[in-house]
């Protein structure tokens, strides 16, 4: 006999909307020893980041760097920490990308919600997807904050994502935003942001760096396509801004720990420029989306104090594009390309 009883109707839900998530790498959500540790371990425990012997790479860590290093980085922290609003200069400026990058999209014919996360450190990616989704985001556009891809940053976000969708029953459709390397807006961003920031300087370099954030030079072997994209931008901001190899050079900058990684080094190339003599020296850091502790403490601080202690005279590092409208601008071009075929938006 067939059950005649009607079937409850389904369950209101909210869905329809897309979401973009913008990701970046990170912040410690203070200077003191105790928020500094608590980054730093989930950083340096990521095995995307630290391709070492689980068991080896647990002792150094736990009874040594995370003994020494968030007490170090923690004063590196204080020097350049957004006062006002008690956060990293990451964080502010993140949050202000995620904003324009609102404002700038304009209507669409379906609601879109911008987004921002953390890699490590807060806002995380977890509660972030989790918000967008309770948000009504049945489709969900995820964007790593790098040009160029590495595993250590891009594919340890895509980790981060699919770790917490492994845990959703309803899950949002996913799409990654790729790196944008050699994208023309990007490029043409970075050429008008160094001709802008050259033009406001009261002295002409005779050298700028593209300093990037290196890698170990295993990495690379193992199949890992960073070096070869930086090398693609460096080429292409030359021929946008006519200089040569000499003018324009290419270093890595941030490396850690006794193995070798990519060279050349920024502050040995910082060093050896001061000892021949050049006394007026810029660095631009076309790899960070956003100014941050490797840029704004390691660059415009640490690597000054090399140049200058050495016989240099001025040196200058160029902000990176940042929440400007040129850095926004490249964002939503990526957005707006990924997002085709979701929405309709408003050019």
């Amino acid at each position: 006999m067939n059950d005649m009883t009607p079937m409850p109707p389904p369950p209101v839900t909210k869905s329809g909307a897309v979401g973009v998530l913008l990701v970046n790498l990170g912040t410690p959500d203070a200077t003191d020893y105790w928020s500094m540790r608590r980054y730093l371990k989930e950083f340096l425990s990521d095995t995307r980041v630290i391709e070492e012997n689980r068991t080896k790479w647990w002792l150094v860590l736990n009874l040594i760097i995370l003994s020494v290093r968030p007490g170090r980085k923690g004063r590196d922290y204080d020097g350049i920490w957004n006062k006002e609003r008690d956060e990293s200069p990451l964080k502010t400026i993140t949050r202000g990308q995620a904003e324009k990058l609102a404002a700038m999209l304009g209507a669409s014919d379906t609601p879109v919600i911008v987004d921002w996360a953390m890699r490590y450190g807060n806002p995380s990616i977890a509660e972030r997807v989790e918000a967008l989704a309770a948000a009504g985001c049945s489709r969900l556009l995820v964007v790593p904050l790098y040009p160029q891809y590495a595993a250590a940053t891009s594919a340890t976000v895509c980790d981060k994502v699919f770790e917490k969708l492994a845990a959703m029953r309803a899950q949002p459709v996913l799409r990654v935003a790729p790196p944008y390397y050699q994208d023309p807006v990007y490029i043409d961003a970075l050429a008008k942001s160094l001709e802008q920031g050259l033009a406001a300087l009261s002295f002409t370099p005779e050298i700028i760096l593209a300093s990037f954030h290196g890698v170990p030079k295993d990495y690379i072997t193992l199949g890992d396509p960073y070096r070869d994209q930086c090398i693609e931008t460096v080429r292409l901001l030359r021929a946008r801004l006519g200089m040569s190899e000499e003018r324009l050079m290419l270093t890595f900058q941030s490396r850690f720990g006794p193995e070798e990684w990519l060279q050349p080094y920024t502050d040995m190339t910082v060093k050896a420029l001061a000892a021949q003599g050049v006394k007026n020296l810029a660095v631009i850091t076309p790899g960070f989306a956003a100014d941050c502790l490797e840029t704004l403490e390691e660059i415009a601080v640490e690597n000054a104090e090399f140049f200058k202690h050495g016989g240099g005279e001025n040196f200058a590092a160029i902000p990176c594009l940042n929440d400007s409208d040129l850095g926004v601008r490249v964002i939503r071009e990526v957005v707006q390309r990924e997002l085709m075929g979701w929405v309709s938006l408003a050019r």
